[in-house]
């Protein structure tokens, strides 16, 4: 059974190990520091005053070094800093601090003991000020005691307050020999627990930056106070090392374990403070492009600023001559930039050659391909190579990472598929990204501004603008308005049952007397590359209307790109007017019952009828609708009407892979 004695010792053991901070987490360490702190913001001449303790351990900890060691280090080779001429030095709280770091024992539990008594002490001041004040505290009796070393030779005041310091105790020759190591441990600490708190000065100067900007910064500031306690703590057992040398009372001070987390503190803050700094100039850089863009600017010298990195040369490649040009050759140019990664397809190449083909001949419009490489490889360099060739207009040859690459992804909205931004001489933002207006409508929009885009949005007859160049038959039946059954589906059943209804549909006498020629097209009878052209074509008419007040062309665009991944779907077209779009179930139905409206047709016209049929069958069907958004370059809206209700539309991400090498994402 345990006696009283014992369990009393036991508990103090115990009590102890709780507040030996090598054995806290930062969190813990956290929990009582916060304790200490009062938000009142004290204000005095910090910077002043780490100038000052800068300059006393450099000189410092270099008389050291030449009595220790057996330096040659010249002091007159160290250049002072200058505080505010007006500076005043805390003193009371300075010799307070001294006070409580004095004359201390040696352990873990008495440095944690004595470094929350200074933190309490100095409860009012922001916690860079908490360890400056406290390393100047140290600073004081440090400088004194290694300006006595020097000077007690040959100044009889020094020589007597040296002994009164006990100075020779340890810079005797035989306490040097004795303590050499111990004093070199001690000096070097004292030296990376300067740089330590000196680094949390900086990093306390940049908190003046939005976190929003400067990411790292965050992480940074949550760890200041932990990294003040660790550098106060330092500090303590430091003093309490020194007073065991100079006195040889107690127990020696282990200075091992605050070297290792003060070298660790140490490479930790310069790896942030590195960081923040890249994020900085990254941020300014966006700042200054942004007003770039916003400011009439000479589009040589937005292009350049954009592209290049500083140490990059500012050419260009001329696909045409297959030779280096200088980017003199944007100067006072309408340029379009094509902006992709390597993984562009040839068809997408294919998109801005009739641009080019206009275009060459007239000298104030340029194409820019940009290629988006985050890091090159020497396959991907290969790739560049075999698009290049393909390519006749200029490409940007610099094998970094593009300098405005942030910029272009979050102004411009770039992920990863090709956009096209117009710009014109004066560098001002013509179109975010014209790329599918080119697809869409080719010349007809030349020269593919925003102004082009409202001129193009209002016009009705969009089904030719997606399948009218890709189809022989179908450009006759265009010109000739005829009425046109577009139609296909996933569903190989559907469409052989719709092509059997619609047929016998289209050759119906009734329709023949009535002079109505119907032509059948199923674009699943046609070959990949078609049927890919014709969604991508509507892919592209979806998002250069995607932020348009919602027409019944728009409408209809909506509905067709719904019907993607259905069973069926059929479109009615007059020429390149669209009549009516339809599930394939319900237009299916519609075709199926032509008895049911063939009188009424002889009536009111056969449009009319056909649609009032159809819409008839869809209030009485039920069906969700599902809009799939490829994941294209570009801001898309953030909430979408149902085609067919008008209510907002619920979001749900998808991810699609094909196994090749890039992968997809759908919003529904």
């Amino acid at each position: 059974m345990a006696t009283k004695h014992s369990l009393k010792s036991l508990f103090h053991r115990s009590s102890e190990s709780d507040h030996n901070p090598l054995n806290m987490s930062d969190e813990q360490i956290l929990e009582q520091i916060y304790s200490t702190h009062v938000h009142s913001h004290t204000k005095f001449d910090v910077d002043s005053l780490f100038v000052l303790v800068e300059n006393t351990l450099r000189r410092s900890t270099l008389i050291v070094e030449n009595v220790v060691q057996g330096s040659k280090l010249s002091l007159e080779q160290l250049e002072d800093k200058i505080p505010q001429a007006n500076f005043n030095s805390p003193l009371c709280t300075l010799k307070q601090i001294s006070s409580e770091m004095s004359c201390k024992p040696a352990g873990e539990e008495i440095a944690h003991k004595t470094t929350m008594t200074i933190l309490v002490k100095l409860a009012n001041y922001e916690w860079d000020a908490k360890a400056v004040l406290t390393l100047a505290a140290f600073a004081m009796e440090y400088g004194e005691f290694w300006l006595l070393a020097q000077h007690q030779p040959t100044d009889p005041i020094a020589k007597s307050v040296a002994f009164l310091k006990r100075v020779p105790e340890l810079t005797r020759p035989a306490a040097l020999q004795k303590h050499r190591q111990a004093i070199i441990e001690l000096n070097n600490l004292v030296k990376t627990t300067l740089l330590v708190i000196e680094l949390i000065f900086e990093l306390e100067k940049l908190t003046t930056f939005d976190t929003k900007d400067v990411p790292a910064l965050l992480p940074a500031i949550e760890q200041i106070p932990v990294d003040v306690y660790w550098a106060i703590i330092t500090i303590v057992a430091i003093e309490t090392q020194i007073d065991y040398l100079t006195t040889e009372t107690g127990n020696k001070q282990d200075l091992s374990h605050y070297g290792q987390k003060i070298n660790i503190i140490l490479s930790k803050l310069r790896k942030q403070i590195m960081l923040c700094r890249q994020q900085i100039e990254e941020a300014e850089y966006h700042h200054r492009l942004r007003k770039f863009f916003q400011t009439p600017t000479e589009i040589m010298e937005v292009f350049k600023f954009l592209v290049f990195s500083k140490d990059a040369p500012h050419q260009l490649f001329d696909g045409a001559t297959k030779t280096t040009v200088e980017i003199t050759e944007l100067k006072k140019k309408n340029v379009y930039l094509l902006i992709s990664t390597l993984e562009i397809t040839d068809e997408e190449i294919s998109v801005l050659r009739p641009v080019y083909e206009y275009i060459k001949s007239n000298d104030q419009y340029k194409i820019v391909w940009i290629p988006i490489v985050e890091e090159w490889t020497e396959k991907l360099h290969k790739r560049f190579e075999v698009l290049k060739s393909k390519m006749p207009w200029y490409v940007v040859q610099h094998l970094g990472v593009i300098a405005g690459y942030k910029y272009i992804k979050e102004e411009w909205h770039f992920k990863r598929k090709p956009m096209v931004v117009v710009l014109n001489p004066q560098g001002k933002v013509q179109h975010a990204n014209a790329f599918h207006l080119i697809h869409v409508y080719g010349m007809k929009a030349f020269p593919f501004t925003i102004a082009d885009q409202e001129r193009i949005d209002r016009e009705i007859h969009w089904i030719g603008s997606v399948v009218g160049d890709s189809h022989p038959h179908i450009s006759t039946w265009i010109r000739e308005q005829k009425y046109i059954l577009i139609y296909g589906g996933s569903d190989k059943e559907w469409i052989q049952q719709f092509t059997k209804y619609a047929s016998s549909f289209a050759n119906d006498g009734a329709l023949k007397e009535a002079n109505i020629q119907i032509e059948l097209f199923c674009v699943e009878k046609e070959d990949k590359n078609f049927l890919r052209r014709f969604w991508s074509g509507i892919e592209s008419l979806f998002v250069t209307k995607a932020h348009n007040t919602v027409d019944a062309v728009t409408q209809e665009v909506q509905r067709m790109l719904s019907y993607k991944n259905e069973t069926g779907w059929a479109v009615l077209c007059k020429g390149s007017s669209v009549v009516m779009s339809g599930h394939g179930s319900t237009v299916l139905k519609t075709v199926s019952e032509f008895d049911k409206w063939k009188e009424a047709m002889l009536k009111k016209g056969f449009e009319p009828t056909f649609k009032e049929h159809h819409e008839r069958i869809v209030r009485t069907t039920h069906r969700c609708v599902h809009l799939e958004i490829p994941n294209i370059a570009g801001k898309m809206p953030e909430t979408i009407k149902c085609p067919e209700c008008g209510r907002t539309m619920e979001i749900f991400i998808s991810y699609k892979c094909c196994h090749t090498d890039s992968t997809s994402i759908s919003i529904h």
